[in-house]
This record gives C-alpha cells, sequence and structure tokens, in this order.
C-alpha cells in the first residue's frame, strides 16, 4: 500500500538526480508544464517524487521524469507502481489520461544480461509480464520510447585526474592530447552563446538523424539557474580551434552527480578530437564543483553493432565507466480511450521522424 501527501515543489529531498529537483520543476514550468511534488510513503519506508503535467490536445498526460528514485524490492516493483498511480490518479484529478514514469532503478535484466550474454532487453511483451506480476489490475504498459536514456554510461571521478586518464581506453586518452596539440581551446560559455550553441545542434541532430529541441529549452535552464533552492547547477562548455566552434556540451549538476544533457558537434575539422578534449574538461569542471560521477546518458546495453546507439558506446566508453541498465519508461493508462489515442498520435510522430 503506498500513501501520498502533496507539497511544495521547492520542498523535495536533495538528491542527485537532476530530473527530481526544485530546480528541475522551475525550468518545466517555465515551458509550460505544470510541477506537483509528493512525499511517498510504503512499507515503512519513505521518498518523495516531481510529477509534471503536460497538455497533449484533449488529453492530460501525468509525466514522473526519473522518479520515483525510490525503489521497492524487485518482485514488488509492479504493485508499487499500481498503488502509487492509483493514489496519484486521486489527487492529480480525472483529466490525466496516462502517467508516465521514466524509472531510474536498475533493470530487472541487468544481471541475465551480463551472465547470458543478451545483446538486448526482452521484447516489451515479456517485460511486462514481469512487471505486472503481483498487481491487481495487469495495467502496466511498457512505453515504446524511453523519456531519457534506459542505458547509460556512468565515470567515476574518484580518485586523481591522473587515475581517471588511466581509466581510459589508450584510444580516448589519445585523442585528448591530440586535440590540445591541434590548439583545440575548451572554455565555459555564458547564455550569449546559446545561439551559436542552438546552431550546432540543429546541425548535429540533422547529421545523426535526431529531432533538435527549441531554443527556448535552453534558455529556460539558463533563467531557472539560480531560481530554485538546492544543490543543481548548469556547466556550458564550447570547443574553439581559432573562431571555428567545434563542439559544445550543457551539463547539469546535481548533487554528486553530473550529466551530460546536450552536446554537439561541428561538421569542420572532425579530426581535431574536440568532443573528446570537452568531455575530458567537463570531467575536470565538475569534480571541482564536488562531483563523484559524470553520466554520459545514451549508449547500446552492449557492443551490438545493429543497434542504434553502438557509434555512442563505442565512443563513450572509451572514457572508462560503467554501463548502467536502467527501467526505462513504463505507462499506467488511466482512461483507456485516451491511452489507445495518445500512442496512435505517439505512432505518428515516430514514424514522421519527430520528437
Amino acid at each position: 500500500m503506498v500513501d501520498i501527501s502533496a507539497k511544495k515543489t521547492t520542498s523535495l529531498n536533495p538528491t542527485d538526480i537532476l530530473f527530481q529537483t526544485p530546480y528541475w520543476a522551475k525550468v518545466k514550468s517555465r515551458l509550460g508544464l505544470e510541477p506537483h511534488a509528493f512525499d511517498i510513503f510504503s512499507t515503512g519506508s519513505w521518498g518523495d517524487v516531481l510529477v509534471l503535467l503536460k497538455n497533449c490536445g484533449n488529453h492530460t498526460i501525468a509525466l514522473v521524469p526519473q522518479g520515483p528514485e525510490c525503489a521497492p524490492r524487485e518482485d514488488e516493483r509492479g504493485l508499487f507502481l499500481e498503488s502509487l498511480s492509483e493514489a496519484l490518479a486521486e489527487d492529480l484529478g480525472p483529466n490525466v489520461a496516462l502517467i508516465r514514469y521514466d524509472l531510474p532503478w536498475r533493470s530487472q535484466y541487468a544481471g541475465e544480461m551480463k551472465e547470458q550474454g543478451w545483446s538486448e532487453f526482452p521484447e516489451p511483451r515479456i517485460r511486462e509480464m514481469r512487471m505486472n506480476m503481483g498487481t491487481r489490475h495487469w495495467n502496466i504498459k511498457k512505453a515504446f520510447e524511453d523519456m531519457t536514456v534506459a542505458s547509460s554510461l556512468v565515470v567515476d571521478l574518484a580518485g586523481s585526474e591522473h587515475d581517471i586518464l588511466e581509466r581510459m581506453k589508450p584510444k580516448t586518452r589519445y585523442n585528448i592530447r591530440l586535440a590540445i596539440r591541434k590548439g583545440v581551446a575548451v572554455h565555459e560559455a555564458s547564455m550569449d552563446n546559446l545561439s551559436d550553441f542552438h546552431d550546432l545542434y540543429q546541425q548535429t541532430a540533422r547529421r545523426n538523424g535526431f529531432g533538435s529541441c527549441d531554443i527556448d529549452q535552453f534558455k529556460a535552464m539558463f533563467r531557472c539557474r539560480f531560481s530554485a533552492p538546492g544543490h543543481s547547477d548548469l556547466l556550458f562548455l564550447i570547443a574553439k580551434h581559432n573562431e571555428d566552434i567545434l563542439a559544445g556540451a550543457i551539463i547539469g549538476i546535481a548533487g554528486q552527480t553530473a550529466t551530460y544533457l546536450y552536446g554537439a558537434s561541428a561538421d569542420i575539422k572532425r579530426n581535431y578530437m574536440a568532443p573528446s578534449l570537452m568531455h575530458w574538461t567537463a570531467m575536470r569542471f565538475a569534480r571541482r564543483k564536488g562531483c563523484l560521477t559524470y553520466e554520459m546518458g545514451a549508449v547500446s546495453p552492449t557492443p551490438n553493432p545493429a543497434h542504434p546507439f553502438h557509434g555512442l558506446y563505442r565512443f563513450k566508453t572509451g572514457f572508462g565507466g560503467r554501463i548502467e541498465l536502467r527501467s526505462g519508461s513504463w505507462d499506467y493508462p488511466l482512461d483507456q480511450d485516451a491511452y489507445r489515442e495518445i500512442c496512435r498520435v505517439e505512432n505518428l510522430y515516430r514514424e514522421k521522424g519527430e520528437h
């Protein structure tokens, strides 16, 4: 049984998950979403969660970005999500068609993938069967896409800078030194550089075939930077050679974790290896801000050449670290007809390559 109690988003507990902070609530509020915060009480334990309400045409979706952080035992996850969803539904009101959780919890299949050498997570139908075991309504659905990433490369920042470099692959260390020899310089940027970064980000999106977000997303992140309580911050880096901007990155910091949020690289001078130096610089800056881990984001869960993220896997694993396999995004429909309509619209957007 799960009980919840509404509270102010400014009262969210300290966390290393940027997307569950008062800062992120401010950012999303500026972008038109409606943030809510709740304390969670369940079988002797407690935590809290940030929920974002988003209007989608005639319906409202409740999004839970990388939350809740508090995780039940693996065999009780489905029952916990079912009970939490029913409690949230009562408080959020009848207009919410579904609750979509982007779970930060370790995947239930992490052990099998490592021990049995699986190259992919099981198909959604199999994952739904396992998640719904013990539930009353069998109503938890695997979302078609994950809100953030289900497989993330996390670099340990413990030890000296020499120690971190030694944990990298020789090719990555070589590329960092090459960028320095070529004269690439990485420096902290300001909001004045956002337009240049967004142009580069769009260039990267076209080259790699993914959807580009609006510059308003970036502006909101900077305008809310010092307006929310808690240990959250941004690191904005630009890598240049002479007057050419070769790469850029926006990194969010919460607690002791730095999270690589957005990155971009130019089509020119790609042999200058600017992204390698940029990430190494970001790690050094993050350490100075008290971070113990640097989360680089999406990779394929295994070294599978057929996976669309295999290129990211090869690049990011060069920095050392470990791959964290997480549970990904799950839906709890509250209005089945509305849920089917929302899924149909989302499928249309995916077919058009929009996000």
